[in-house]
């Protein structure tokens, strides 16, 4: 069967094009304003309306330019992003309901509800949402590859909001997504075949491509290395005598280091596709999976593909229905842009002096601004936003370079949220302390300003939730592994991307957590390495330590190779135990390091499955539970030591 199954969703490839394809997601939400995001298929006008839980009407308004920013990405493809401020502010732990409706005449729009039916759950008549400023139910995750085997655990979310309609105390507050929410450098081969149906679709624009033998990025598409053949095409080092033969000992090696770049994505238009499909089912209904395209050797692996990403799309409704229920923030790691994004200075100079790399990252930066960042705090890119008209036409992206290095220059991404305990989200991918010494080592995930200013926003709270893509404190032998491999010049063999592979970063991270007004309570939510852990840490030698919980939770739907992680759990219990004189020869030797056990586990600290997780916080973070939600029902609860 080339379609879709039909046990996924119903395939309608010759239908009329739905007016949403993406979204609505809830982005922001506080008293004072809401921040939506969706992608529509014409510039229509939208009205938006909410009501309390009496049915009182609340707010109601034609959107004008002040609440609306819209930018067209294709023919019949616009980003919007609708930002709704309160003069008097909503109230807090009350349900509010919330229509988006699309056309030029009020009377004529189409709510949402006759738009997407699966997006309001049963009973309901509009999306809703609840307001919570004083923390204690967060959901967050990282790692979420659609064809990856195993549970999508963003579905489980849906099933948990659709509980707190009739147990309100069960409502969380709020979804923290931590990192590689996309993967644009990883992508399946029947999901490329549906991204440049979507492309035909929509009329994405298409680029001019600075590569040889590739005038547009419509060339692409017909290209013979189009599909599971992209390093053919992705830049390679051929030159003995240029840069990148320095950097990479001489030897040919693509500047694009994931090891599943087959079909990496190029351009701004695969992209934006992307986007569309990685969040909302309506674009899957209108594409035609097939193989024809496949060359005969990649056609099992595409096949097997298939069969995964069917059951993606099967989950798609709820994880669209969801993320309309729930206020989203989220903040990039590498796959949202390419794998080792930033990883060393030779990596950055080999990449940023390459026409062709730049233009792909680029492009996926592009597309992480205007679909996930600029929903996180969107008063901030006020500079970009006067810029969007320049930027973006009704024939294509103008001034192309210069947009990208707009944001390559960008340095606003990392944000905080109004809330109690308050929430700093960091960037730990764009403001790097880079080695001086190496092309080769690791740079630092901050660098010494940007971690001033982020201790400047922690001084004098009594608690923070921190949000740090990498795990501050990680698993020391994998740390120890990677510094041997980064001792002989291989960091990005091993992804050598943890806090404590840069001297000056993690003497400043360390030293924030010992500062005399570092908030006596922390918890720091994590993702990344595909594993989930958590761990309780304090100061050694101090009578007033401040008590620091960290919550490892990866991935969404992402998982580590079992035999291998049980092997590196085993050898990280063995040879960093606590009384181990090993610990001494670490940096965080003056802590004191205590894993809780995931679910009935006696001996492993490391848990393994796909899931959300969960943090249940009292009102001064001292007490805090975590948990990973996982398929059916299914909940793995990290045990304190009693």
């Amino acid at each position: 069967m080339s379609q879709l199954s039909q046990q996924s969703v119903s395939v309608t490839p010759n239908a009329p094009l739905p007016a949403i394809v993406a979204g609505p997601i809830l982005r922001r939400a506080t008293p004072q304003s809401l921040t939506f995001w969706m992608v529509t298929t014409s510039n229509s006008a939208l009205y938006f309306t909410l009501q309390d839980e009496q049915g009182q009407h609340c707010f109601e308004c034609c959107l004008d330019k002040s609440q609306l920013k819209r930018v067209q990405i294709g023919e019949q493809a616009f980003i919007n992003l609708i930002t709704i401020d309160f003069k008097q502010p909503l109230k807090q732990n009350q349900r509010y309901y919330y229509d988006l409706l699309i056309g030029d005449i009020k009377e004529q729009a189409t709510p949402l509800k006759q738009a997407i039916p699966d997006l309001v759950y049963p009973g309901e008549v509009s999306p809703s949402f609840v307001i919570k400023t004083q923390l204690s139910n967060i959901l967050h995750g990282s790692c979420r590859k659609p064809h990856h085997e195993s549970h999508d655990g963003l579905v489980e979310v849906d099933a948990l909001l659709a509980n707190a309609l009739t147990e309100p105390e069960q409502q969380p507050d709020m979804l923290i997504m931590t990192g590689d929410q996309v993967y644009a450098d990883d992508v399946a081969g029947p999901t490329l075949v549906a991204i440049h149906q979507v492309i035909d679709l929509l009329g994405l624009f298409h680029e001019s491509i600075p590569f040889d033998g590739l005038n547009s990025s419509e060339q692409l598409l017909t290209h013979e290395n189009c599909y599971y053949q992209r390093p053919l095409i992705l830049p390679d080092d051929i030159a003995s005598d240029t840069l990148l033969s320095v950097f990479f000992k001489g030897k040919k090696k693509p500047i694009f280091t994931s090891v599943n770049a087959n079909n990496h994505l190029v351009s701004f238009a695969e992209i934006m596709a992307m986007y569309c499909l990685t969040w909302s089912p309506q674009l899957w209904q209108r594409v035609v999976i097939s193989d024809k395209s496949i060359a005969e050797n990649f056609k099992p692996k595409f096949a097997a593909e298939k069969s995964i990403i069917e059951d993606f799309v099967h989950g798609l409704s709820k994880v669209q229905r969801a993320l309309a229920h729930i206020p989203v923030y989220m903040i990039f790691d590498d796959h949202d842009i390419t794998d080792d994004w930033n990883l060393t200075r030779g990596w950055e100079e080999a990449v940023y002096n390459h026409p062709l790399a730049k233009r792909i990252v680029g492009n996926a930066l592009i597309g992480y601004w205007l679909c996930q960042g600029w929903g996180n705090a969107s008063d901030k890119f006020t500079i970009l936003d006067n810029k969007i008209d320049d930027y973006f036409t009704p024939n294509g992206i103008e001034k192309h370079e210069q947009l990208i290095d707009d944001l390559l220059d960008w340095d606003e991404w990392h944000y905080e949220l109004p809330t109690h305990p308050k929430v700093v989200v960091l960037d730990t991918r764009t403001q790097r302390w880079r080695s001086e010494s190496s092309l080769s080592k690791p740079s630092g995930l901050m660098d010494w300003e940007a971690l001033c200013e982020a201790q400047q926003a922690l001084i004098g709270q009594p608690s923070v939730i921190l949000v740090s893509a990498a795990p501050i404190f990680g698993v020391k032998f994998i740390e120890t592994v990677q510094r041997v491999f980064t001792f002989f010049g291989k960091a990005l063999v091993v992804d050598a991307e943890n806090w404590m592979a840069h001297k000056g970063t993690a003497s400043v991270i360390l030293n924030i957590f010992r500062h005399i007004k570092t908030p006596p309570n922390f918890v720091i939510l994590s993702g990344d390495v595909h594993y989930s852990f958590v761990y309780d840490i304090t100061l050694k030698f101090r009578r007033n330590s401040p008590k620091i919980t960290q919550i490892t939770c990866s991935g969404i739907k992402n998982t580590f190779p079992n035999t291998l992680l049980g092997w590196l759990d085993k050898l990280n219990r063995i040879l960093y135990a606590p009384n181990s004189p090993l610990n001494w020869f670490t940096k965080r030797r003056n802590m004191t390091i205590t894993h809780r056990k995931p679910g009935s586990q006696k001996v492993r600290t490391l848990y393994n499955g796909s899931g959300i997780g969960q943090v249940k916080l009292d009102e001064k973070c001292e007490h805090v539970e975590t948990f990973i939600l996982q398929e059916n029902g299914h909940v793995v609860r990290f045990n304190e030591r009693v």
